[in-house]
């Protein structure tokens, strides 16, 4: 993997940190939408979805 993709998944990873963050806290501030976790748990899975795919298609 090169230099650059290194670095697109490492930023992707941080953005997707504070993403997942910043879902928690919304949801934690407003309960009537959902449980903190399940929300957190799901953008996490997406963080996931687009690390694996750009790891992917930066090692092709």
């Amino acid at each position: 993997m090169s230099t650059l993709a290194v670095l697109v998944v490492l930023l992707l990873v941080l953005v997707g940190l504070l993403v997942v963050g910043g879902l928690a806290y919304i949801v934690h501030r407003r309960p009537a939408l959902t449980g903190p976790l399940s929300v957190a748990i799901a953008g996490a899975a997406v963080l996931v979805a687009v690390v694996t795919t750009v790891a992917t298609a930066a090692a092709r």
